[in-house]
């Protein structure tokens, strides 16, 4: 195992008697589909999926991800894991998965945190069943075996090019047997690994000793190796939503505010070769916007960025804005009374910790996926949208749903608990 360890970051808040670790190899590189580890899945990257996947688990004690990117780093710290600066000549196209996992426990071990299983997890993997791990970490840890890993049956009848043709591999082409009289082979999915650490630090890769495997639903066993494969993935979710999810709840909120980074934004700005800045905006969040104005719901955008770029959105919405705003509670009781409208009657949208006394004072303080604690801990309702992907229109829809139901008191009055959809 190498012992190259610097630059990494400390591992002062895991208890070195954690038994059971996880490790997501996750490099910024990829061919097959761009920065595919911060790809979003429904309403977070696919990093960030893997990671709260895992802390859902009965018996992971700590995530850790090991990465070479800066935003796959600050995805996965906000999704609960620790990070570890992954060196860059184990970052490459021809690193392997195994040199990360490797690294990282040498990182661990330096740390004195020696786990007696580890789980090594495929990001791209986004349909993991938190009690498939917790079957194979039952497995390693019982003696059962040394290894268990995730697969699914198969009676797919393989071929391949011979020296005379194609040749079945599986079968026998002289004879094609029906699918009932054949026995099942197991295809490996890539989706997790559990290991004795012992076993894997003396043998350096992910299959020695006694191997298991943990047989998976085959709708949960997609892997994301192209952009073919995101977009069943999107349907997959998509479908899964709509039938495990309720309907979100109604909002009936007489005027809306929202922050503007971090809400009709990702967060991100960017600046041209002129110098001039710009932000990706969601189309379909200016859609939500014009048919709160159509509906007579007043809107306003309140920022304490003093970006240009904050006073041009709110132009081509056609929305009251002030930005560079050093008080933005003050502001917002001054515009509600300009409004003629209560505080207990606002939705407000934000994401970060400037926005914490505004979700305080409002009847309906609302929060985007991805927010930060603060903010969500202020707040009662958490969309299902981060921001930039959907969550003024999400939050929209909900407004208008309400429209014609007028709160007699807010739900912060009538509701304990966060509406986390």
């Amino acid at each position: 195992m190498s012992q190259d360890l610097a630059p990494t970051r400390p591992v002062p808040v895991v208890s070195t008697s954690t038994t059971v670790c996880a490790v997501i190899p996750a490099r910024g590189g990829s061919k097959g589909v761009h920065r595919k580890n911060l790809r979003p899945l429904g309403d977070q990257p696919l990093v960030a999926r893997a990671v709260r996947t895992l802390l859902e688990s009965a018996t992971v004690g700590a995530v850790f991800v090991s990465t070479d990117d800066p935003e796959i780093a600050a995805a996965a710290c906000r999704a609960g894991a620790l990070t570890i600066d992954r060196p860059a000549r184990l970052s490459g196209d021809e690193a392997s998965s195994e040199s990360a996992v490797e690294h990282a426990l040498a990182h661990l071990a330096s740390h004195g945190v020696v786990p007696e299983v580890t789980v090594f997890v495929q990001a791209t993997s986004p349909f993991i069943r938190p009690g498939d791990i917790d079957r194979a970490v039952a497995m390693v840890r019982s003696g059962e075996c040394d290894v268990a890993f995730s697969a699914v049956a198969s009676h797919v009848h393989l071929w391949r090019h011979g020296p005379e043709g194609l040749e079945g591999v599986n079968h026998r082409a002289a004879r094609r047997e029906r699918r009932q009289d054949r026995e099942p082979e197991l295809a490996e999915t890539g989706a997790f690994y559990v290991m004795r650490t012992s076993g894997f630090v003396a043998h350096g890769h992910r299959f020695f000793g006694r191997l298991r495997v943990v047989e998976v639903d085959p709708s949960d066993a997609l892997e994301i190796d192209s952009e073919a494969d995101l977009a069943l993935a999107e349907m997959i979710h998509a479908r899964r939503e709509s039938i495990l999810r309720p309907p979100a709840s109604a909002i009936p909120a007489r005027a809306v505010v929202t922050d503007f980074d971090g809400v009709h934004t990702d967060d991100r700005v960017t600046v041209d070769q002129h110098g001039v800045e710009s932000v990706e905006v969601n189309r379909s969040d200016g859609m939500g916007v014009a048919r709160l104005r159509r509906a007579g719901i007043p809107f306003l955008i309140l920022s304490s960025e003093t970006n240009d770029v904050v006073r041009a959105r709110a132009a081509k919405l056609g929305v009251d804005v002030v930005s560079g705003c050093d008080d933005k509670l003050r502001v917002l009781t001054s515009w509600a009374e300009a409004q003629g409208v209560a505080l207990a009657d606002i939705a407000f949208l934000g994401n970060d910790v400037n926005d914490v006394a505004c979700l305080r004072a409002v009847g309906w303080p609302v929060v985007v996926a991805d927010a930060h604690s603060d903010a969500r801990r202020a707040s009662l309702i958490v969309l299902r949208r981060r921001g930039g992907d959907g969550a003024v229109r999400e939050l929209a829809d909900r407004v208008l749903a309400g429209h014609h139901a007028a709160p007699t008191v807010s739900h912060r009055t009538t509701t304990e608990g966060h509406d986390h959809e």
